[in-house]
């Protein structure tokens, strides 16, 4: 966790937040909850949604299609959950129920201050001493693309997570252009040596702690509310 220190530079490329709850019109959405469990959501049945939504198997679609797949079917690490929620409803029923169904729950994303999304990466410093949020519980949920709709992939783990406020910007102005969410993974023993962390970093499971950025506003940390304390009469 050294690199979450005040004055590190990142070369980073964040994503503006993208209205996903809209129109058809635009070029990933969610669909209701009725119309998304109608779409087959399996590798096997991957042939019939290509061509319900006359999309050609090597189109640029269909590869992102089975990655999403991929993901979503491989089986997780060990002490880890995972879903992957076709509609909101869905994504908020599975958070609920790892948080336990009376507990209420928020969300926290990542928040840009640019007017449009950067195309190439940007060197971005950390401006301030980055604020850790206490987490009892934490659901992650990450948006993977899905034919015109979008997919929720959210996890959990009973591993030692730390998670942060992260306040990101350009070193010569003190300009804060991202409020940064990062995840901090403390004990990354059962992760598989291929894993693409732990190849960026070059180390091998186990040996030290790797944290990253959310960097699209899209993807949701879900936690459980604070209790505020009730002010005696």
């Amino acid at each position: 966790m050294d690199d979450l220190k005040i004055g590190k530079t990142k070369t980073i490329s964040f994503q503006k937040r993208k209205k996903l709850i809209s129109s058809p019109s635009s070029s990933r959405y969610f669909f209701p909850k009725e119309a998304a469990d109608s779409i087959p959501f399996s590798s096997k049945e991957l042939p019939n949604v290509l061509q319900r939504f006359s999309l050609s198997k090597n189109s640029p679609q269909a590869k992102s299609m089975e990655h999403t797949l991929r993901v979503c079917e491989d089986s997780p690490i060990k002490g880890e959950t995972k879903y992957c929620a076709t509609s909101a409803e869905a994504m908020l029923n599975y958070v609920q129920g790892i948080m336990g169904g009376k507990t209420q729950i928020e969300a926290l994303s990542t928040k840009t201050h640019f007017s449009k999304d950067l195309i190439r990466p940007q060197n971005y410093t950390i401006l301030a001493a980055p604020q850790e949020v206490a987490a009892p519980k934490m659901v992650a949920c990450h948006v993977l693309p899905y034919a015109h709709t979008a997919i929720l992939y959210c996890h959990n783990t009973v591993s030692k997570v730390k998670l942060f406020k992260v306040s990101l910007g350009y070193a010569a102005t003190g300009d804060i252009m991202v409020e940064a969410i990062a995840v901090c993974h403390l004990d990354t023993s059962e992760w598989n040596p291929s894993h693409e962390s732990l190849l960026t970093l070059g180390i091998l499971p186990g040996t030290s702690p790797v944290c990253h950025f959310f960097t699209s506003s899209n993807d949701l940390v879900w936690l459980p509310k604070p209790i505020l304390p009730v002010e005696e009469l």
